[in-house]
């Protein structure tokens, strides 16, 4: 190992900065901070570092993965738990990649929340009236928790977090993994019956092949009239066409979106001086049942310390150990190929 190690930091804003300047040990770590996300015209700015730090809308593709690898770096550091973004099949036997598999499921969960209760009891809209010295609570009429029945599409620390958190409103759940949680009094249904029974549905899955736009035209179709749509994971869950046709035709109450997914390029950024150029989340806004919030859900104190202490471990682990416990490897998820059998680094 170097005696320092070189880190270049992409898509960076100032509360990434604050929280791994806090915690970094400048003897052993140096990070380079750089705001500009990762693509393959930035991927120069590499050259010369040992890690890569980056987070959800950094581009990292074959291409800029093989710029990578020629610039001499070792190691992806996600800053982050989903790596939807990252071709880890390209990476392998060329740059090893970490993530942070969990950093603080109450902020998620909460987040998700928040965002239905203020949907339901239209406390933004409230918070706007009286602002304007209106007291008038016409047109705010909203709905009781309590007894209603709600959807949730996957169960890890998240899921399970948001499902107790329901569980003190005295709500019905149901929930869908195809992994279901082992020892749990979770009511595990088939995602059809999910779809047919759930008076809100809540979405806490990674992004794969199987869960791109699990909520489709056809998933529509099975829900209730006036079921709200929570999504506080990855906008690619969702197929944005069928939910403004969902939305228009009143079969979809409302959506809570801190995810998009075409978000890369916009959120995260301010353009309240600009014209967006994306005329499904320009709809969306000005939908009077939609509530969109730029991917904050992650964004509590505890969690962005979480974070940082894990991405610092991460990477001096990987420089200073054999073994890397939160290393994302392409042969690991096919497990007769895998080199490591999960104890070692993956190649």
């Amino acid at each position: 190992m170097a005696e320092i190690i070189k880190a270049a930091m992409f898509d960076v804003k100032s509360y990434d900065k604050e929280s791994f300047t806090a915690l970094c040990d400048n003897e052993k770590i140096k990070i380079k901070y750089f705001e500009t996300k990762l693509t393959p015209d930035t991927a120069e700015l590499a050259k010369g570092y040992d890690v890569v730090i980056v987070f959800v809308n950094d581009i990292v593709s074959k291409e800029v993965i093989d710029k990578l690898y020629s610039y001499g770096v070792k190691l992806i550091a996600l800053r982050c738990a989903g790596f939807n973004n990252v071709d880890v099949k390209a990476a392998f036997e060329k740059i090893h990649i970490v993530r942070v598999p969990a950093y603080s499921p109450y902020a998620v969960a909460e987040h998700a929340m928040a965002m239905l209760l203020t949907i339901i009891r239209r406390t933004h809209k409230a918070y706007i009236r009286t602002k304007d010295f209106n007291f008038n609570i016409s047109g705010l009429t909203g709905f009781d928790l309590h007894g209603k029945t709600i959807g949730v599409i996957g169960t890890g620390k998240i899921g399970r977090t948001f499902i107790d958190i329901c569980k003190g409103f005295g709500m019905n759940i149901n929930a869908y993994d195809p992994f279901p949680a082992k020892d749990s009094d979770i009511n595990y249904v088939s995602l059809d019956s999910l779809f047919r029974e759930s008076d809100i549905i809540s979405l806490h899955c990674p992004l794969t092949n199987d869960t791109r736009h699990i909520i489709n035209k056809d998933s529509v179709l099975k829900m209730k009239k006036g079921v709200i749509i929570i999504n506080t994971s990855r906008g690619a869950l969702i197929d944005t066409d069928a939910l403004i046709d969902g939305l228009k035709d009143r079969k979809i109450g409302a959506a809570c979106l801190d995810v998009y997914e075409e978000e890369s390029d916009i959120f995260f950024e301010d353009y309240s001086g600009h014209i967006v150029n994306d005329d499904n989340l320009a709809r969306l806004i000005t939908m009077p049942n939609v509530l969109i919030t730029s991917h904050q859900a992650f964004l509590t104190k505890e969690a962005l310390e979480n974070i940082a202490e894990t991405t610092l471990d991460n990477i001096t682990a990987f420089f200073e150990r054999e073994e890397v416990k939160n290393e994302v490897c392409y042969q690991c998820d096919r497990k007769e190929e895998c080199k490591k059998s999960r104890s070692g680094k993956c190649f």
